[in-house]
């Protein structure tokens, strides 16, 4: 079972394999068409599609009107239902890729975690990786059969924004948020209403989880650099701009053998949209 990371020649070696499935999850904030236009120019063989948008992420409103973010999590059932309209059953194992360094496949990666899948892994250095290695990609249609994953507990945690404006007041649980730096600060905001962060966060950029070549960095150097900014990660919780990206830093947590910190699943953009919440700039 491949729980963090799979390499591109350990994935090759079950490219074929029908317990396996492999999840594209390309995807451009400023351009949502281009994630799909890319997988049907080529991708991974018998790779199937997910979609950030419309698959795994739910209503940006809830019931009550209020904004709960850019990509907030769908209902738990409904996420189920996708996952086994792409064939996923109990004991699939799953892999999931991109070409950004994994900061669109975590969310998937995540996300089978928090329906209570374990078997899921990151392609490590994503689609550059597959075809640094020579492997081919494939235009073929898909058309998978009906899986039969089932709801089961999570094995993740997450929090809301009430929790976390609560841990402002007085709690002692860290913050870690990982849009870049410029953002963090407040600055070169071109994607939320706002420009900041929330008051007592620390910015750990997701990007400085790899290496050049888009691959993770190993665990002892992810352990070294992570360990002393999250302190205990149960009392950790993890935030961006709308809950993507920060699942990149839970994976780097996990792989860093530092399991256990929260997901702020609405992030910044749900944050900065109640003027009543506080809001920090600079660093």
């Amino acid at each position: 079972m491949y729980t963090t990371l799979i390499s591109a020649a350990d994935l090759a070696g079950h490219i074929d394999n029908p317990s396996w499935v492999i999840v594209d999850c390309r995807h451009d904030l400023m351009n949502l068409a281009a994630g799909r236009e890319a997988y049907a120019a080529g991708h991974l063989p018998h790779a199937l599609f997910a979609d950030i948008e419309t698959e795994l992420s739910g209503a940006k409103r809830g019931a009550d009107g209020v904004f709960r973010g850019r990509h907030p999590l769908p209902v738990r059932a409904d996420l189920v239902e996708t996952l086994r309209s792409w064939g996923i059953d109990d004991d699939s194992q799953v892999v999931a890729y991109d070409a950004h360094g994994g900061m669109f496949a975590a969310r998937l990666w995540w996300m089978l975690r928090w329906v209570g899948h374990p078997a899921v892994a990151v392609l490590d250095g994503g689609l550059a990786a597959w075809q640094a290695a020579g492997l081919a990609l494939s235009t073929a249609p898909q058309s998978p059969r009906s899986g039969t994953i089932t709801e089961r507990a999570p094995l993740v945690t997450t929090v809301s924004a009430a929790d976390v404006l609560d841990n402002i007041k007085g709690g002692k649980r860290v913050v870690i948020d990982a849009r870049a730096a410029d953002r963090f600060r407040g600055e070169n905001e071109t994607i939320d209403p706002v420009g900041g962060h929330i008051p007592g966060a620390k910015n750990h950029f997701f990007k400085d989880n790899l290496e050049p070549d888009g691959r993770f960095k190993d665990a002892a150097q992810l352990k070294a650099e992570l360990a002393p900014l999250v302190g205990k990660p149960q009392d950790a919780i993890m935030q961006c701009g709308s809950g993507v990206t920060a699942c990149h830093n839970l994976l780097a947590l996990e792989v860093a053998g530092l399991p256990g910190a929260a997901l702020y699943p609405g992030s910044w953009s749900e944050w900065c949209a109640d003027p009543a919440r506080p809001v920090a700039t600079g660093t």
